[in-house]
């Protein structure tokens, strides 16, 4: 569950097998990974509107300074956890943003994972090519 503290609301965000750690402070909107700035992180454009999708959604945009410590996966599994770990936080803050987020289908974590390779197979499904002879 997400955790409160005085100064700091607190929600941890995991998509594929990145796992992002979110600290929201009031303040002016800033958003901080792994000690730079969004843009500066991702270089993505739309990267950059999936981590702000719930600040967004809630109309929190520039309400909070977010800091985030994300590791792990690539960078679009990053993304969505970052995503995953500002909903929580927000819920954290307030209560009452859980039927908004959840409506939106911020706060369901996505479960797909890379399913492991089976013997006999060059990848997890793909067979080798079959020959008659």
């Amino acid at each position: 569950m997400p955790a409160t503290s005085e100064h700091y609301h607190y929600g941890t965000g995991r998509r594929k097998t990145a796992v992002a750690r979110v600290r929201l402070v009031p303040g002016d909107g800033v958003l901080v990974i792994n000690g730079k700035p969004t843009s500066e992180y991702f270089g993505r454009r739309d990267l950059e509107k999936v981590v702000t999708q719930p600040l967004r959604v809630t109309d929190t945009m520039g309400r909070f300074v977010a800091t985030i410590k994300v590791e792990g996966g690539g960078i679009a599994g990053q993304a969505g956890a970052i995503c995953h770990g500002i909903a929580r936080a927000l819920v954290a803050a307030d209560e009452e943003l859980r039927p908004v987020l959840k409506q939106a289908g911020l706060l369901t974590r996505d479960p797909r994972e890379k399913e492991r390779k089976k013997y006999g197979l060059k990848r997890a499904r793909k067979a080798p090519q079959y020959t008659k002879r």
